[in-house]
């Protein structure tokens, strides 16, 4: 027996671990070893030295470290060691006893034999056993989540093909899986499944003896797979290989040997690769279903999906004994899927929800430290934390795979093979290396294929990339790689001649994928630890996809980084033409600074016609009308328009002289010229229409949206309502098909008025929170606050008059500072309405006023007739100003609207002329106006303003 002095310092065991190797188990806690049933005699040091070799079975265990174990706090001579080793070995069966323990010359001692941790049988005081066998299985958990399916299946394909491995990344629950199958077959191979754990072996000679072990017998030496298909013979089994992937040229020969030869035997086998061989049907198991990014869900409704329940079950299970919420319902789906849907990962993370409640864990997620969280103590070591479970996967890599997978880590979202070749490659010669690399990552689920159409794309989960770029920087080559990633991105962007064709040209969305690199690689090359110069080409070739795909605060920053860092070597060169020109689109839309914008696109310009390229010239001209027309400024925007039309003079150019058509007939409507913008609006489109006929997209402005819906706003003042909601319709849904974000905000900023002005309150409010929406998403706040502006007009015409009043303040004065002053009149004229409405009629006269000198200052506006027929009711509600003023003020907006040829704010007019003609008994003058102007529709007569015109017209007959 061991003396006090033995065990001093030994760990304290669980009371029923026990190890098994061959016949032998060993007792921890007991220190007991058995042969079957028999007990087998040891002393104490011998026991000790059996322990600690049985404990780290495949590893080499130094002399010193067994000294130590055996003799604490005594200093002996290794000669005492070897007399314990010979016991050891005599005791395992004399000279069989020298295949359990190895000596590793010069190093120390090996258990070589595999050995399996389990529950033993409980021990009484006597040392016997207090009945029954040690179980072959893992328990099955009381309940696996959203992996029924996978069950079934593989149960199905082990019973019909004999031979199935379950395959994916690790922490995904292929022995989870595995397990369940086995419990679910149990039955019916009559308890013949044996459940083998190949993760404890680092000799991949060992995978027949660790199989034999589980099966109770020993193979022999000189052919192991020989003897264990002579024991399965014609046997009904079940064998469990888990764990295949770092022995898997065994485990495959081994399994393909036993399918074959073996015709009862069947193999499910789990891996993070397919094993390859004959016979072998291989389940991919996927992540988890988890609730999509883009949906608000309710927390019954994300509770619906696999992944959210698992997330819930282990929070509940560490201690969170909350419901979820509706509030905290879209946090747990995000977490899910940063946490890439994977089973290990959720429940790690979950585990951590009673100390840290759910927004705590979201909080953490892109701390590295979160690869540290703990589990089960009962799991796998690999399995007790992520990055256990990843250095698993890592160190079974050959080196280059390993320094492949590293620098794969700097890559964000997906990436082409040709990415991944060129940054993970030192060399060009060495490309064809990593490209085999890359194939073996990819079989071993380290790396994934991603769904994007066209070429295959791959990402890293987010669970490896974190763990990958820790192993980066440990390389020291983060920088490095950096480097190459971000010079990679730039020389594909700019040899991409459809991202080139520049700003709105071409469609660019199914680049989007790249856009998560690149900003990465933008971020970069700008930081202390970057390069300027690589950041500055960089920028300039993303400038068009930045615009393109509408990430517009994105571009604006970039390329006034760079344009900043502009050496005088890159100054007028068509480098600073790209970033200027980019720079000018995307301020005019989000920073407001209208100097900085004229600035950018006069510099613009100026290179243009230095380098003769008429085409952008015409990009740069229309991007400086846009501008003025934001401005209000509509006598200079006309000019610029002239400009732009002078410039594409002649048949060469048809798509210019269309575009040019465009800005003139919107420039004309805006200016309150109605007939002159019908005649350019009809005339652009029918230029558009010809055969084969492409229209640029310049500015963010798709013409083919914005030129119709300005040509509707003109149809519906000029009378043709009816013709005006067709075409208005038709180009929002064109706009929302083509899923450019800006151009749906201008496409429903301005076609919903068409739908307002005709008293069609339903589709126009449905159009307005759209808007709202959209610019929310996209952070583009003038729209947004055009959206809230509409939605106040909208509520005021309802007669919600005091949250309309607070929409339309609020909507001008962020469009005042935005300097999207082209929509200050028609707000500034719905807000003195509402103010009329409420008694507050100093305040809407003066709201009125400046309106109306406002488009007096632009040479007119479409408007103006409508902003004074608003002042005459406004005038008519004050006792010093009165009837006859307001009468004035509605002939001047009834000749005002005759001059624009804008037939139904003219009819507005004459319906509030006429309605104080007959307030003053002249209902005769008043039926007579309002009959001749009604008269001259032709179409609309169901629309609000016909309407009652028509009622007005039956009660003044009357």
């Amino acid at each position: 027996m061991p003396t006090q002095e033995h065990m001093t310092g030994r760990r304290d065991f669980q009371a029923k671990d026990v190890l098994s190797f061959g016949p032998f188990s060993l007792s921890l806690a007991e220190r007991l070893l058995k042969k079957v049933d028999d007990p087998v005699p040891l002393g104490g040091r011998a026991l000790d030295t059996l322990i600690a070799l049985t404990e780290r079975a495949g590893e080499v265990v130094s002399y010193k470290e067994l000294l130590t174990i055996a003799w604490p706090n005594v200093t002996v001579d290794e000669a005492n060691l070897r007399v314990q080793i010979a016991t050891l070995r005599k005791a395992l069966g004399g000279e069989e006893g020298a295949r359990y323990i190895s000596n590793v010359a010069g190093r120390g001692y090996c258990f070589v034999a595999p050995v399996t941790r389990s529950i033993g049988p409980s021990i009484t005081v006597e040392g016997h056993a207090d009945g029954g066998r040690p179980r072959k299985l893992p328990p099955r958990l009381a309940r696996i989540v959203g992996r029924d399916e996978a069950v079934r299946a593989v149960s199905e394909q082990l019973i019909m093909g004999r031979f199935v491995s379950i395959v994916g990344p690790g922490g995904i629950g292929k022995t989870t899986v595995a397990v369940s199958v086995a419990h679910a077959l149990l039955n019916g191979f009559s308890g013949a499944v044996f459940f083998v754990d190949l993760s404890a072996l680092t000799n991949p000679q060992l995978v027949a003896t660790s199989v034999a072990s589980a099966l109770g017998f020993m193979v022999q030496a000189h052919d192991p797979f020989g003897s264990l298909v002579a024991f399965l013979g014609d046997k009904k089994v079940l064998l469990i290989l888990d764990n295949c992937e770092h022995v898997i040229d065994s485990a495959a020969a081994l399994a393909e040997r036993v399918v074959s030869e073996a015709p009862h035997a069947h193999i499910l086998a789990t891996s993070r690769e397919a094993l390859r061989v004959e016979g072998e049907r291989v389940h991919l198991l996927y992540s988890l279903d988890c609730p999509p990014g883009h949906a608000d869900l309710t927390a019954a409704e994300v509770l619906r999906y696999p992944a959210a329940q698992l997330f819930m079950e282990r929070a509940a299970a560490g201690g969170y004994s909350a419901t979820l919420s509706d509030v905290e319902a879209p946090i747990v789906a995000t977490i899910c899927r940063r946490l890439d849907r994977i089973a290990l990962a959720i429940e790690l993370a979950a585990s951590r929800a009673g100390s840290l409640g759910i927004r705590g864990i979201a909080e953490l997620l892109d701390n590295r430290f979160s690869l540290l969280w703990h589990g089960r103590r009962t799991a796998l070591p690999r399995h007790q934390t992520l990055n256990a479970m990843l250095d698993w996967s890592y160190n079974l890599l050959p080196e280059h795979e390993r320094a492949v997978l590293s620098r794969l880590s700097v890559f964000v979202g997906d990436f082409t093979l040709e990415a991944a070749c060129s940054v993970a490659s030192e060399t060009e010669t060495d490309e064809v290396r990593s490209t085999q690399s890359l194939g073996s990552l990819l079989a071993k689920s380290l790396i994934s294929t991603a769904p994007v159409h066209g070429p295959t794309y791959y990402r890293l989960l987010d669970t490896t990339r974190a763990y990958a770029g820790a192993k980066l920087a440990e390389r020291d080559e983060a920088n490095r790689v950096a480097r190459r990633h971000a010079s990679f991105f730039s020389k594909f962007l700019q040899h991409d001649e459809i991202v080139q064709s520049r700003f709105g040209e071409q469609d660019l969305s199914g680049y989007a994928s790249h856009i998560g690199n690149v900003r990465a690689a933008l971020e970069w090359a700008f930081s202390a630890d970057g390069d300027v110069a690589v950041g500055v080409e960089l920028a300039t070739w993303a400038a068009p996809l930045f615009i393109g795909l509408s990430l517009l605060e994105e571009c604006d920053r970039w390329c006034e980084r760079a344009l900043a860092c502009l050496d005088d070597a890159a100054r007028g060169t068509r480098q600073e033409m790209i970033l200027q020109e980019a720079l000018a689109l995307s301020s005019m839309y989000i920073s407001g600074n209208a100097d900085q914008v004229r600035a950018a696109i006069e510099r613009g310009l100026a290179l243009e016609e230095a380098f003769g390229d008429r085409r952008h010239q015409l990009q740069l001209l229309y991007g400086l009308y846009r501008l003025l027309m934001r401005l209000g400024d509509f006598r200079a925007a006309l000019a610029a328009a002239q400009q732009s039309a002078t410039l594409v003079e002649g048949p060469q150019d048809p798509a210019g002289l269309a575009v040019a058509d465009f800005m003139l007939g919107t420039c004309y409507h805006f200016m309150g010229d109605q007939a002159e913008a019908q005649f350019y609006g009809e005339r652009g489109m029918a230029r558009a229409a010809a055969p084969g006929m492409v229209i640029p997209n310049f500015f963010g402005f798709d013409h083919r949206i914005y030129a119709p819906i300005s040509l509707a706003r003109t149809l519906w003042l000029r009378g043709f309502s009816d013709q005006a909601r067709s075409i208005a319709r038709n180009a929002v849904d064109g706009a929302v098909s083509r899923d450019n974000p800006l151009s749906i905000c201008v496409a429903l900023t301005y076609g919903s008025p068409v739908f307002f002005w005709s008293g069609d309150f339903r589709i126009a409010g449905d159009y307005v929170e759209r808007l709202i929406e959209y610019a929310r998403r996209h952070s583009i706040e003038p729209y947004r606050a055009a959206g809230l502006g509409l939605k106040g007009a909208l509520a005021i015409a309802r007669d919600e008059v005091e949250p309309g009043v607070d929409l339309l303040r609020s909507a001008l004065d962020t469009l005042s500072a935005k300097k999207l002053n082209i929509l200050l009149t028609l707000f500034a004229g719905a807000l003195a309405e509402g103010l009329r409405m409420t008694g507050q009629v100093e305040e809407a006269l003066l709201t009125v006023n400046g309106a109306i000198a406002r488009a007096t200052d632009c040479g007119s506006t479409y408007d103006m007739s409508e902003l004074l027929r608003i002042k005459a009711q406004i005038l008519a509600a004050m006792p010093r100003h009165g009837r006859a003023s307001a009468m004035g003020c509605l002939t001047e907006a009834i000749e005002v609207a005759r001059v624009q040829s804008a037939l139904a704010l003219e009819l507005r007019a004459a319906m509030a002329l006429a309605r104080l003609l007959s307030e003053g008994g002249q209902r005769d003058q008043a039926r007579h106006n309002l009959a001749l102007v009604y008269g001259r529709f032709t179409e609309g007569f169901q629309t609000e303003d016909l309407k009652q015109a028509r009622a007005l017209l039956e009660d003044l007959q009357s």
